[in-house]
């Protein structure tokens, strides 16, 4: 487990749980939603009741912290930091792996689809409003894809699947053997061509 907590983090979160009183006080970390748009780096109190035998734990000379162990691969390369300012001191927390975990060559063949999906592929579909899901990765390691927004009913849906998503998705991930469209495409409510 690879997070950064700079010593000035670390004072100012101690500093914090001094003021609760409460012997045994650490803090918790997690990422709500994990692995998806909308993932937060959250961290919290944690009463010595609430600690959960399963949690990773980091100590420093000042302070504990407790990480729920499903967000262990996204919190990778996280980094908290304190830094003083005229009107007080900001604490910030940067977690570039929140949203996708890291992944490699051993991680599960869907974790490698989706890391692509979100880093590489969704990126320039949202330039035209569009977007690309995995829905499942059938036998023979074929992945069933969804396509959502401007995609969905764009009259060359078929070439940025084919030239564009499959290309991408088959040069990343060893071992996928093709893509297929799940998608309807009669509904064009929102095609961007």
């Amino acid at each position: 487990m690879n997070i950064t907590i700079t010593e000035g983090a670390q004072n100012y979160l101690a500093g914090l749980l001094e003021k609760q009183d409460v012997p045994g006080m650490a803090v918790r970390m997690f990422i709500q939603q994990p692995g998806t748009p909308y993932a937060e780096t959250c961290l919290a109190y944690c009463r010595p009741e609430e600690v959960n035998e399963t949690d990773e734990i980091l100590d420093f000379a000042n302070i504990r912290f407790y990480i729920e162990k499903t967000s262990v691969p996204f919190l990778d390369e996280a980094f908290v930091d304190y830094a003083t300012e005229k009107m007080g001191g900001q604490l910030t927390i940067k977690a570039p792996n929140a949203k996708m975990p890291k992944v490699t060559a051993d991680s599960p063949i869907q974790d490698q689809i989706n890391y692509v999906l979100y880093s590489d592929v969704n990126p320039g579909l949202a330039a035209h409003g569009g977007e690309v899901k995995l829905i499942e990765v059938l036998e023979g390691n074929i992945a069933v894809l969804q396509f959502g927004g401007g995609c969905q009913g764009c009259s060359a849906v078929d070439l940025t699947l084919k030239d564009g998503v499959e290309k991408t998705l088959m040069d990343k991930v060893p071992g996928l053997n093709g893509v297929k469209d799940a998608t309807d495409h009669t509904v064009t409510d929102n095609a961007f061509m």
